[in-house]
């Protein structure tokens, strides 16, 4: 059975002002369905056919190239948009409120090392907040790696992601990915991202 492109549960115009209409609908139904498309067709007449890319992250090093990036950019644009939501309550909550606050000291403080981290990300890439053992990490990774993956310098569960290829911001913010990721904050999913991370 084929894998299917994963839908947002908003409308392209939902994030605006801070994505645009015209940059999540491209985004949506030109790159990451390309993704889908391409991973279906490399995983045919495998023995990695009919597994979810979550089920070859573990040994992702073992796979062809043409699956393995095709695995992990649906795998990340999948979590890009749950990351997302148009009605946020602009902060975490709970036990992951808490532990931003312990690790880091405040959100803000929070805030300014996840966005350095995204804005330096070297050329194409993502920018992650992953639980390991009950702590946060805060890591970029290149191209089409995802913390799940056995070739991932930073392991651990991904709690949400930022787009940093330039297609996620170029029509809107040109080449001013600071701009892109400041904007972000406006319409991160914290509720959803606080009940999963409070729920251990």
């Amino acid at each position: 059975m084929a894998y299917e492109l994963l839908k947002p549960d908003y409308s392209y115009d939902a994030l605006e002002p801070y994505i645009d209409m015209e940059t999540m609908e491209i985004h949506h139904t030109k790159h990451h369905q390309k993704y889908v498309d391409k991973f279906n067709e490399a995983l045919e007449d495998t023995r990695w056919q009919g597994k979810t890319p979550e089920e070859i992250f573990p040994d992702i090093s073992s796979v062809p190239d043409n699956i393995a990036n095709n695995a992990g950019q649906v795998y990340n644009h999948n979590l890009f948009w749950k990351s997302m939501s148009p009605n946020t309550p602009g902060k975490p909550e709970g036990l992951l409120a808490r532990t931003i606050d312990e690790q880091y000291g405040s959100f803000n403080k929070f805030q300014e090392k996840f966005s350095k981290v995204a804005a330096t990300q070297f050329g194409s890439g993502w920018a992650w907040l992953i639980r390991k053992d009950d702590s946060l990490l805060i890591a970029s990774t290149s191209n089409h790696i995802n913390p799940l993956m056995d070739i991932s310098e930073t392991r651990g569960e991904p709690l949400f992601c930022l787009d940093v290829w330039e297609h996620a911001y170029y029509l809107k913010y040109r080449n001013k990915r600071p701009d892109f990721i400041d904007a972000f904050w406006n319409i991160i999913n914290w509720e959803d991202i606080s009940n999963s991370f409070n729920k251990g």
